[in-house]
């Protein structure tokens, strides 16, 4: 039985514009950000192997966003990467971080141009200085698509991301990217790891300006 509303099509009646003052555990996310710790364990023929990286990430405020009832309000990102010391995009990704105050779920979007998306969710308290959001292959909402080739020789089965958000106004985050490696039995962990601390404020979404 479902626990949503009978009415699917009415919308809160009252919404506050202001979305940094309604992101819950995200708010401290929220700004243009710089990481030079980052540490990536990726797959290669001969086995793991460590690359350094560093990142420039922007997390700014949406407006909020309804589903009939349902209500978020967001971060929308963008995260650039590179090897120290290049030019070269080594990583990028797009998408939303998204806080429902009326269940305590945050869902963490990701798109990469290898032709990869994935949705990821979890659930915490609106002060939360941690979490971990989960998105897995099989799921039926939340999930993971992969384009053929990938499916094929690098099937992401599990996606799983950790973030701590420190006193010092630093925050970290830890990702494990499991996938099933054609020509290889055991699942391969893909981990990246970095802490970021923060380079500008964010802008205020367009309704709360």
């Amino acid at each position: 039985m479902s626990d949503f509303p009978t009415d699917i099509f009415k919308e809160p009646a009252e919404i506050d514009v202001n979305t940094l003052a309604n992101l819950g555990p995200l708010r401290r996310m929220a700004g243009v950000w710089e990481g030079r710790r980052g540490l990536d364990v990726k797959p290669k023929a001969d086995g793991p192997r460590k690359q350094a990286f560093v990142e420039r990430m922007e997390l700014q405020p949406i407006d909020p966003v309804t589903n009939g009832p349902q209500l978020f309000y967001g971060l929308r990102y963008h995260t650039h990467v590179t090897k120290p010391d290049q030019v070269k995009t080594y990583h990028e990704q797009v998408g939303y971080w998204l806080w429902e105050p009326a269940t305590g779920t945050i869902i963490h979007t990701l798109a990469i141009p290898r032709g990869q998306i994935a949705m990821a969710s979890g659930t915490a308290s609106a002060d939360a200085s941690s979490f971990e959001l989960v998105a897995r292959r099989e799921a039926e909402d939340f999930g993971i698509r992969s384009n053929p080739f990938l499916e094929h020789a690098f099937r992401t089965v599990e996606f799983r991301i950790k973030v701590t958000i420190n006193d010092d106004g630093t925050w970290g985050y830890d990702e494990d990217t499991v996938m099933m490696i054609r020509g290889q039995e055991e699942p391969f962990h893909h981990t990246d790891r970095n802490l970021l601390a923060k380079v500008a404020e964010p802008t205020s979404n367009p309704l709360a300006r």
